[in-house]
C-alpha cells in the first residue's frame, strides 16, 4: 500500500515572498492606523480632552487584549489538548484518504497550525469586543437611580449599567467555549480520536472526555443565560401597543425561564457524568430533554396562555402591565407630573377685539419671519463674498433689548469651503488664505423693514443688525471671525511665516490668527504627519509655513463636540449665540439608555424626522431613556469646547464623569450670561410629544383602547407631503416652534418651543404643547387640553380653510405666475383669547437662479375666520375688527440695523469730508438709486449687485474718514436677564 500523499509543499523562495508580503501589508496597515491615532492624540490636546483618548485607548486595549486570550487560549487549550491526547496508531482508509492527507500536513506544520489559529481567532475576537468600552465603563462606574422596577425590585442601574454587562460577559463565554469545542472536533476528526468508519464510528476516551466536558460547559452557560433572561423580559416588545413584561411574560416565560435554568443545570451535570461513563445515552437524553424543554416551556406554554387567556381578557390580564409600563415611560422621557402642566383650555372659536387688544405678551411677538426659507434671502443680502455663506436653516435665539425680550433669526457668515470660484481654488487659497468667516447677522424675528402693499416687490426683507469687521450692532461682539462652522469642512493652516499675516480678512487687510485652537506644525514631525494624513505634500513644502504656524481641522461644532465626548447624542442643530462679545456654538448632548425596564422604546431618528428637509439627523438607534443633561459651547474662534452638566441628577451622567472625572463642569458654573440663551433642544421636544399624545392618559383601559390618544399632524405647508416618491409616499410631521409668548398665569412673556397635536388619525386639534426655555421655568411642559366635545380646526383643516378662501385664492394666483412662485412659511399655532389662533406668513420669490424670498401677506385664522392681509396687524383687524391689532409690531419697528433694503443709508454728507470720503459718499448715493430702480423693476439680480457696490462703498467711506464705522443700531445693549 503507497502511503498517503502529503500537501504540496512551497519553495524556500515562495515562503520568503509571502512572510515579505505579509510584513509589508502589516506595516503599512499599522503606520496607517498609528498616524490617525497619532493625529487624534494631537486634536484631543488642543481641545484640553486628552483623558478622553487615553481613557477610551486604554479600555479599548485591555478589552482587545483580554477578549483575544480568552477565546484564543480557549482554541489553543483545546487543539493542544487534542493534539496530546491523539490515538498513537490510526488506521488509513486507503492511498486517497483525505483525512490521512490532512493529518500528515497538520503534523509537519504542527507549530504554526497550532498557535496560528489561535493568534487569528483571538485577533479577530479581540478586534471585534474592543469596540463595548462604553458598556464596560457604565458597568465600572454605574450609579444607582433611586428608584426600583416592579418585579424584583432592583434598582433600575441593574438593568441599564450591570445587566447588559452580565450578558456581555455570557455570550463572549459562548463564544470561548463553542469555539473550543469546533476547534477540538475537528482536530480529534483529523488526529483520528474520531472516526466516522464502521458501524456507528469510533470515538475516543480523551476525545469523549473533552467534547463531553466543553458541551457540559455551553449548556451550563445556556443555564445562566435563561437565568438573566427571567430581567431581560422586563424590556418585552411582545405588545405592539406598549413595552415591558406581559401576562403572559410574567405568568408564562419567567416560570419558564426558571424552569429552564433548572433543567440546564442537571443537563450540564449528565453530560459531566456521560464525559467518564462509556454510556452515551445520558448526554443523549440530556440533550434531547433540554430541546424538549425549550419547545414545551419557552414556546408552546406562552403561546397557549396568550390564546386562550389573554386574547379574551387583554384589559383585564395586561391592565397592571400597563400601569407599569405608563409609569416607567414618564420616569424615563422626564414626563413626570412635576415636569408636565396639563391645563384644561376652552378653545373657543370667538372672540372678541377686546379680548385680542388686551393681549399684550403674545400678539406683539407674533413671528413672521420663517428660517427655514430665508436662509436665500439672508445669502442674497448679507453674503458680502462668494466664499462665505449661511447655513441651509438659520436659528432662532432670543435676546433682551432695552429690558425686553426679542427673539430673532440668527446665523453667523460663515467661510464656504466649496463656495470657492475655479480661480480661487488652489491649494494656497483652499488652506492658508481663506481660513475664515466674518461676522453675525440677526434679525428681529416678528418684523419686517416694510410691508408689499401692491405686490410690486418692494419690502418684506429683514431688519438686519450685522456685527462684522466693518459694521457694529447692537450685539457688541467683539471677535465676529469664525474659524469653527457648519459650513467649513477644509483644513486651514494659520499662523504667519516670516511676521507677515496671509490670511484674507478684508478687500484691504490680512490678518494672522491669534487664538489657541490649532496643532502646531512647526517641527517637521507633525508637517511629516500631517502631510501624510491629508495626503498633501505642499504641508511639507510650503514655504509660507512657519516655526508659528497650525492647523486647524475637525471645525466643525457639532462634530468637535461628538469627538470630544464620544458618549453623548449629539443634537442636529447648533445654533450660534453671542454671549460676553464673543460668538459661541451651543450645541446640546443627550445621554441615553436602551434597557429601562417597562418604558416604551422607540427608535430615535425616525421620532425627530420632520417635514424639513436637507437637515442632520440623530442616528436612528433604538432608546428607552433619554435626558438632555449636558450643553456644549464651542468658541466659533479658537474652538473650545466646554461641557455644562445641566441635569447633575441623570444617574447616566453621574456614571460618565465617573469615566471622564473633572471633563464636565457643574451646573453653577454656567454664567448667566450664557444661561439665558439655553433653548430647550428640538429633538428631544420631538421624542416627548410623540410620548405625550399617548402617555398623557393615565387608565390602562383606556389606553389599551387608544380611543383618547392623540397623533402629531403632517407639516400642511409643505406641499409635497404625501406626494408619491420612488420609494413610497412622502411624509413630513408638522415642526416644532421656538416663538415667544405668555400663557394664561405666566406673569411675562417668555421663550418656548411649541407643537399642535391632532387627534389620534383625525384633522381636529386636541391638544397644545409648550416647553419653557426661561432660566427660571426651563423644561417645564404646559400642556392645554381641548375638550372632547368640541371641533376646533387643525393645522391641516385650517391650511385648507386658508386656500379655499376667495382673497386667498385670488392672490394666490396672482402670486403664482410665470416670473414668480408663492412659499409657504410656518403655520404657527398660538393660544391666544381662550381660543387657538393661526398665523402663517406667504412669502414671494423669482423664478431665478438668485431669487430670494420676501414677506408678501400675512395669513390669521381664528374660528371660522380668515384674515390675509399686508401686515399682521391689518389681517388681525380683518378677523376680530378694527384695532385688535394695534399691539402687533408693525413693519420697520423695532428699528436700526444696518443698511437694508427698504431703508436708504445713512447719509454720510456731514461734517468735513476728505476728497475720497466725499467720493465714496457719491458713490453710496449713486449704488442706493441703482438699488430702487431694481426693486421697482423686480430685477433680483441687480438688487443683489447694487447692495454689493453699497457695501463697498461704505467700507471705502469708512476707510477714508480713518474712524471706525458708526453703530449700526440705536438701541442699547442687550441686559442680562433671566429669559433673555
Amino acid at each position: 500500500m503507497r502511503p498517503p500523499v502529503g500537501m504540496p509543499k512551497l519553495s524556500r523562495r515562495s515562503r520568503i515572498l509571502l512572510i515579505v508580503g505579509a510584513v509589508v501589508l502589516g506595516a503599512f496597515l499599522l503606520a496607517s492606523q498609528l498616524l490617525g491615532t497619532y493625529v487624534d492624540w494631537l486634536w484631543f490636546g488642543e481641545v484640553g480632552f486628552r483623558s478622553v483618548f487615553t481613557t477610551v485607548l486604554f479600555t479599548r486595549i485591555v478589552l482587545f487584549v483580554s477578549v483575544a486570550v480568552l477565546i484564543g487560549g480557549a482554541v489553543g487549550l483545546s487543539l493542544f489538548i487534542a493534539y496530546r491526547s491523539r490515538p498513537v496508531f490510526v488506521p488509513v482508509a486507503g492511498p486517497d484518504d483525505p483525512v490521512s492527507r490532512y493529518r500528515t500536513a497538520v503534523l509537519s506544520r504542527v507549530r504554526i497550525v497550532g498557535w496560528g489559529i489561535p493568534i487569528a481567532v483571538g485577533l479577530v475576537s479581540g478586534t471585534a469586543a474592543q469596540s463595548e468600552w462604553e458598556r464596560v465603563q457604565l458597568f465600572l462606574n454605574s450609579s444607582s437611580f433611586g428608584v426600583t422596577d416592579p418585579e424584583f425590585g432592583h434598582d433600575i442601574s441593574f438593568y441599564a449599567f450591570r445587566l447588559p454587562f452580565y450578558e456581555w460577559l455570557v455570550s463572549w463565554a459562548f463564544v470561548a467555549v463553542a469555539g473550543a469545542f469546533f476547534v477540538g472536533l475537528i482536530a480529534h476528526y483529523i488526529f483520528g480520536g474520531i472516526r466516522l468508519a464502521g458501524r456507528g464510528g469510533q470515538l475516543s476516551v480523551p476525545a469523549r472526555v473533552q467534547l463531553a466536558v466543553l458541551a457540559g460547559v455551553f449548556v451550563l452557560l445556556y443555564g445562566v443565560s435563561y437565568y438573566l433572561d427571567r430581567f431581560g423580559l422586563l424590556l418585552s416588545t411582545r405588545k405592539d401597543q406598549f413595552n415591558g413584561a406581559t401576562y403572559t411574560d410574567l405568568h408564562a416565560v419567567m416560570p419558564a425561564k426558571l424552569i429552564l435554568t433548572i433543567i440546564a443545570v442537571i443537563c450540564a451535570v449528565a453530560f459531566f457524568v456521560g464525559a467518564f461513563v462509556r454510556n452515551l445515552q445520558i448526554p443523549v437524553i440530556a440533550a434531547v430533554l433540554m430541546v424538549l424543554s425549550s419547545v414545551l416551556l419557552g414556546a408552546a406554554w406562552p403561546l397557549l396562555l396568550e390564546q386562550f387567556s389573554v386574547r379574551p381578557n387583554p384589559i383585564a390580564r395586561e391592565s397592571q402591565s400597563i400601569e407599569r409600563n405608563i409609569a416607567a415611560t414618564r420616569q424615563a422621557y422626564g414626563l413626570t407630573p412635576e415636569k408636565v402642566k396639563y391645563t384644561d383650555y376652552p378653545g373657543k372659536s370667538e372672540s372678541s377685539q377686546a379680548e385680542v387688544k388686551a393681549d399684550k405678551g403674545t400678539i406683539p411677538n407674533i413671528r413672521l419671519l420663517d428660517p427655514n426659507v430665508l436662509a436665500p434671502t439672508f445669502t442674497q443680502q448679507q453674503q458680502r463674498k462668494n466664499f462665505y455663506a449661511f447655513g441651509d436653516k438659520l436659528d432662532i435665539d432670543r435676546y433682551t433689548i432695552n429690558g425686553k425680550i426679542q427673539d430673532y433669526i440668527v446665523a453667523v457668515r460663515e467661510l464656504n469651503s466649496q463656495g470657492l470660484a475655479e480661480n480661487q481654488r488652489d491649494w494656497l487659497n483652499a488652506h492658508l488664505t481663506y481660513t475664515h468667516g466674518d461676522g453675525f447677522v440677526a434679525a428681529p424675528a416678528n418684523t419686517v423693514n416694510s410691508a408689499i402693499e401692491d405686490g410690486s416687490g418692494q419690502g418684506g426683507y429683514p431688519n438686519y443688525q450685522v456685527s462684522d469687521l466693518s459694521s457694529k450692532s447692537i450685539f457688541n461682539v467683539e471677535q465676529p471671525r469664525i474659524y469653527f462652522g457648519e459650513k467649513i469642512t477644509n483644513y486651514a493652516i494659520v499662523g504667519a511665516a516670516g511676521g507677515q499675516p496671509q490670511e484674507y480678512d478684508t478687500d484691504s487687510s490680512k490678518y494672522t490668527y491669534t487664538g489657541k485652537g490649532g496643532v502646531p506644525i512647526g517641527n517637521w514631525f507633525n508637517r511629516l504627519a500631517f502631510a501624510a494624513n491629508e495626503g498633501e505634500r505642499n504641508i511639507l513644502f510650503s514655504s509660507a509655513i512657519g516655526d508659528d504656524s497650525k492647523i486647524i481641522y475637525n471645525r466643525n461644532p457639532r462634530d468637535r463636540v461628538m469627538k470630544a465626548a464620544p458618549w453623548l447624542t449629539v443634537d442636529a442643530d447648533p445654533y450660534p449665540a453671542v454671549v460676553d462679545g464673543r460668538i459661541q456654538w451651543i450645541v446640546d448632548g443627550y445621554t441615553t439608555l436602551q434597557n429601562y425596564p417597562y418604558a416604551q422604546r422607540m427608535s430615535l431618528g425616525e421620532t425627530v424626522q420632520d417635514s424639513l428637509p436637507g437637515q442632520p439627523r440623530l442616528p436612528n438607534t433604538q432608546i428607552n431613556y433619554i435626558r438632555n443633561s449636558v450643553k456644549a459651547t464651542v468658541d466659533a474662534y479658537d474652538g473650545t469646547v466646554t461641557l455644562y452638566a445641566v441635569d447633575e441628577q441623570d444617574p447616566v451622567l453621574k456614571a460618565w464623569r465617573g469615566v471622564f472625572p473633572g471633563l464636565v463642569k457643574g451646573n453653577n458654573e454656567v454664567k448667566p450670561s450664557l444661561r439665558e440663551h439655553f433653548r430647550y433642544p428640538e429633538d428631544l421636544f420631538k421624542v416627548q410629544r410623540s410620548l405625550l399624545a399617548r402617555y398623557h392618559v393615565d387608565q390602562p383601559g383606556i389606553f389599551f383602547n387608544q380611543n383618547e390618544f392623540w397623533d402629531v399632524p403632517d407639516d400642511p405647508t409643505d406641499e409635497s407631503v404625501g406626494t408619491s416618491t420612488a420609494t413610497g409616499n412622502r411624509e413630513g410631521k408638522l415642526p416644532p416652534y421656538y416663538v415667544v409668548a405668555q400663557l394664561n398665569g405666566q406673569t411675562k412673556p417668555t421663550f418656548q418651543l411649541t407643537s399642535a397635536l391632532t387627534g389620534l388619525k383625525r384633522e381636529f386639534l386636541a391638544a397644545w404643547v409648550s416647553a419653557s426655555s426661561d432660566p427660571d421655568t426651563y423644561g417645564q411642559l404646559n400642556v392645554l387640553r381641548l375638550p372632547t366635545n368640541t371641533q376646533t380646526e387643525g393645522p391641516g383643516q385650517v391650511q385648507n380653510r386658508f386656500f379655499s378662501t376667495p382673497e386667498v385664492t385670488e392672490n394666490r394666483t396672482l402670486f403664482n405666475n410665470p416670473n414668480a412662485s408663492a412659499v409657504n412659511g410656518n403655520l404657527i399655532t398660538l393660544p391666544v383669547a381662550g381660543g387657538l389662533l393661526y398665523v402663517e406668513p406667504i412669502y414671494i420669490q423669482r423664478k431665478d437662479q438668485n431669487a430670494f424670498p420676501q414677506l408678501a401677506r400675512v395669513l390669521v385664522s381664528f374660528g371660522n375666520r380668515v384674515g390675509f392681509k399686508a401686515t399682521l396687524s391689518e389681517a388681525l383687524d380683518q378677523v376680530f375688527g378694527a384695532g385688535a391689532g394695534s399691539n402687533t409690531t408693525n413693519p420697520g419697528q423695532p428699528g436700526g440695523g444696518t443698511t437694508t433694503p427698504g431703508q436708504p443709508p445713512p447719509n454720510p454728507n456731514t461734517g468735513s469730508l476728505s476728497e475720497a470720503a466725499q467720493k465714496a459718499a457719491n458713490e453710496m448715493g449713486t449704488a442706493w438709486a441703482k438699488y430702487k430702480k431694481a426693486q421697482a423693476d423686480g430685477d433680483y439680480a441687480t438688487q443683489g449687485q447694487a447692495l454689493k457696490e453699497l457695501d463697498e462703498a461704505s467700507k471705502r467711506f469708512d476707510q477714508a474718514r480713518q474712524a471706525p464705522p458708526p453703530s449700526t443700531g440705536t438701541s442699547t445693549p442687550p441686559t442680562s436677564t433671566p429669559g433673555g
